[in-house]
């Protein structure tokens, strides 16, 4: 049977749209490694929460008025409220070809959520007691201690995830993920208000890495992705002259974006 020109057209048009789909959604992540920068925001949830302190003992000084604070075994520290900050990292990676759907990655990523300024308590199961200077009596100060609009300091937080094991579903452009692994965090708090002696302590953990998203492939050897993480971390801030030290969870979600180039 002859075609003629219009059919021919008519044909030619259908075949390419009933093809183009296909096109659109075939296989087209043939390249399985990756490197890539993320950008976003960490939200610090509980801040810096289930505290507990790990000194005996902290300076004070008001007016003439000067000595130690002692606390208790067992003595905790209230909530710590953080602010919520801009975060920044980049990411390495690469799937397995005989086992497409599950791959390796390695990520790091930095944010700043500082602590707010706040009322801290103290608490304990017996008495805090205060013992001024020079000697003389103990005096109880009951079995809690508030400190009232406590200066805000910077605190920051590395976050280094050396083995994230990750899952997709592979073989489109669309693909959604999730990783679970270790992390190193690495924190900080500094208090720019003291001039003398030691202002910062820091903290050195391991802990726990997860995350969950969704990559579209722009092209064969870029792609775009969203995802959201989930670390868990218990920190021990040791004290100095000008810190007491404690120990605290902190559980933040951190939603970031960014591109990736794959070979």
């Amino acid at each position: 049977m002859k075609i003629i020109p219009s059919t021919r057209r008519f044909v030619l048009t259908s075949l390419l749209i009933l093809l183009a789909p296909i096109v659109l959604f075939m296989p087209q992540a043939y390249a399985e490694s990756y490197v890539a920068g993320q950008i976003g925001a960490t939200i610090p949830g509980n801040g810096l929460s289930n505290g507990d302190l790990t000194s005996t003992s902290a300076p004070f000084q008001s007016g003439a008025i000067s000595g130690t604070v002692n606390f208790p075994s067992g003595t905790t520290v209230s909530d710590q409220s953080l602010t919520t900050s801009f975060m920044f990292g980049g990411k390495i990676g690469h799937y397995l070809s005989k086992a497409r759907w599950f791959g390796l990655e390695a990520e790091i990523f930095y944010s700043t959520p500082h602590i707010k300024q706040q009322d801290v308590t103290l608490r304990s199961n017996t008495p805090i007691t205060f013992t001024p200077s020079g000697g003389g009596p103990s005096t109880s100060l009951g079995n809690a201690l508030t400190a009232m609009g406590v200066q805000g300091a910077n605190f920051s937080v590395l976050t280094i995830a050396p083995l994230n094991l990750m899952f997709r579903y592979p073989g489109y452009r669309l693909q959604p993920y999730i990783g679970i692994g270790p992390g190193i965090f690495i924190a900080s708090i500094k208090d720019p208000s003291i001039t003398q002696g030691e202002n910062s302590q820091s903290s050195t953990k391991l802990g726990l890495n997860t995350l969950i998203g969704v990559r579209y492939y722009v092209t064969r050897h870029v792609s775009a992705f969203a995802e959201g993480k989930y670390n868990y971390v218990r920190f021990n801030f040791e004290e100095n002259p000008n810190f007491f030290g404690f120990n605290a969870t902190y559980t933040p979600i951190s939603v970031a974006f960014g591109i990736a180039y794959h070979f």
